[in-house]
């Protein structure tokens, strides 16, 4: 079959020969040519096509690149290491950013190896209305802010208003959508959820939601965590993003995904979410993380981990010290053992269930000795991070593919590429040239080696890359060549609504 958007002739800029070709959106898994022509994909191909440029991918799979929902890696460096897992676009929409503007300019004038994108941050913009707090400063202020009680305390309708309305401004900016980690204020009013839900249906964008406790864990919380989103859904017609739907749910993941399945099925517009490994990652001082509310959880000190020091917890009072002494810091949180199989068969299903698509969750480099140096190559071994980060992409084709065969390798790229972009694409018309391999779409495209692709990330060794990505191409421009990173490859490009 040859679908071309020229003449069969016509010579292309590059032309990827004669590697098994995947197209998640209409099922396309054959050998063909790939034909890239000024960051487009000109020609897909059972003939061979002319290019001024021809690698050899025999024996390799060609496949759109992976569209990674749930990023807080906003850097060179984080975008590099996700890069060498195959993302070829990384968005912000659990948290978001607010004033969107300010991260959609500082990429642009810093440079990107990946596509970007931002949703509108509820959380910064409450930590301004409501709490009094600066509003902006990117990831990092709103890292060093999340564990203030100032902005978690019950708002007055004046300050929902004006919530509100720095999130209108996010969004007529072109934020794609809005990121609620209500998870983090879990006492709100359940009725300021559903205002920030209306506003996000009215302009047609989804929520990114980290939900807020489970009446399981927590009998007393206002509203339980997954009712609030199905509610939301079902209520205002806004396309609910579930996050992270294990870190969140835990041991109860079996029962959320069976309420968002008949959510679904009643008509409510749901999609979720899971990454492949048994802890979180999050600033200790988060509100989760209080000593006292861990057991509810099933969460202990020893399992929280202090990435800056590399400390484990030792008990409650010594948490409570991290905590007051470095709110910001980041830390892993052992959730669910993946030791454990019961524990770990939690993580497979969630991940495997139909609706699901891959989120790494990425997380900023914690810089342990010296002075942040985000252009490194190869990172330091004092840049550490969490190995979803590093690893994610590669860790469902190795464990889910390769290993269990609970996925097709078609399947677990749609999960990855296409299952992204469809969420999005109704409200970002760019993603609909996004997440496939077809001519017309943008030339955002992996070549891996479907037999030894494999992360090599550890909590203990988070940075190291993944391997088996032989090409990565964002707009046709080689971030990574022959398995080898491009240093000064910045092809990165907006994304927006």
């Amino acid at each position: 079959m040859t679908r071309t958007a020229g003449p069969p002739s016509q010579t292309h800029d590059l032309v990827l020969r004669g590697g098994r070709v995947l197209d998640p959106e209409t099922g396309h898994d054959a050998l063909a040519d790939v034909g890239v022509t000024g960051g487009t994909i000109t020609a897909v191909s059972a003939r061979p096509l002319v290019g001024r440029r021809t690698l050899d991918v025999r024996g390799l799979v060609v496949a759109p690149g992976f569209i990674d929902m749930h990023s807080h890696s906003h850097d060179v460096a984080g975008h590099r290491l996700q890069a060498m897992d195959g993302v070829t676009t990384a968005l912000e929409l659990e948290a978001g950013l607010s004033p969107v503007d300010e991260g959609y300019r500082q990429a642009a004038a810093e440079g990107r190896p990946l596509n970007y994108g931002f949703s509108a941050s509820w959380c910064q913009a409450r930590m301004a209305a409501v709490g009094g707090l600066p509003h902006g400063g990117g990831m990092h202020a709103a890292l060093g802010l999340l564990g203030n009680p100032a902005w978690q305390r019950e708002a007055t309708g004046t300050q929902v208003d004006e919530m509100l309305e720095l999130l209108r401004l996010d969004l007529a900016a072109g934020a794609l959508g809005i990121g609620v980690v209500v998870g983090y204020a879990p006492r709100v009013k359940p009725e300021e959820y559903l205002a920030v839900s209306r506003l996000a249906a009215e302009s047609g964008r989804p929520t990114y939601t980290h939900a807020r406790d489970l009446v399981e864990q927590f009998p007393d919380v206002p509203i339980d965590g997954a009712h609030e989103i199905a509610r939301a859904a079902a209520e205002t017609g806004v396309h609910a993003h579930y996050c992270h739907i294990t870190s969140t749910s835990r041991l109860h993941s079996d029962k959320v995904m069976r309420l968002m399945d008949d959510t679904r099925a009643e008509g409510g517009r749901i999609s979720t979410e899971a990454y492949p490994y048994g802890a979180g990652m999050t600033a200790i001082g988060a509100a989760f993380l209080a000593p006292e509310l861990l057991a509810a959880t099933g969460l202990t000190p020893d399992g929280i981990v202090h990435a800056a020091t590399g400390e484990r917890m030792a008990n409650a009072e010594r948490l409570r010290e991290v905590r007051a002494e470095d709110p910001a810091g980041l830390a892993i949180a052992h959730f669910l053992n993946e030791a454990d199989p019961f524990e770990q068969s939690l993580i497979d299903r969630a991940l495997l269930h139909p609706s699901t698509v891959v989120g790494s969750d990425a997380m900023p480099l914690t810089w342990t000795n010296g002075r942040p140096d985000p252009l490194a190559w190869p990172l330091p071994p004092t840049a550490v991070t969490h190995p979803r980060t590093s690893g994610t992409f590669a860790k469902v084709l190795r464990r889910y593919v390769r290993e269990l065969g609970a996925l097709t390798l078609l399947e677990a790229v749609s999960r990855s590429s296409f299952g992204p972009a469809r969420i999005l694409q109704d409200s970002v018309p760019a993603m609909r040239r996004k997440g496939r391999v077809q001519p017309g779409c943008d030339a955002d495209l992996i070549v891996f080696d479907a037999d030894t692709v494999t992360d090599r990330a550890t909590y203990e060794h988070s940075t190291r890359p993944s391997l088996g990505f032989a090409h990565v191409l964002v707009g046709g421009v080689p971030v990574v060549q022959d398995g080898t990173l491009c240093l000064d490859a910045l092809p990165g490009r907006p994304v927006r609504a």
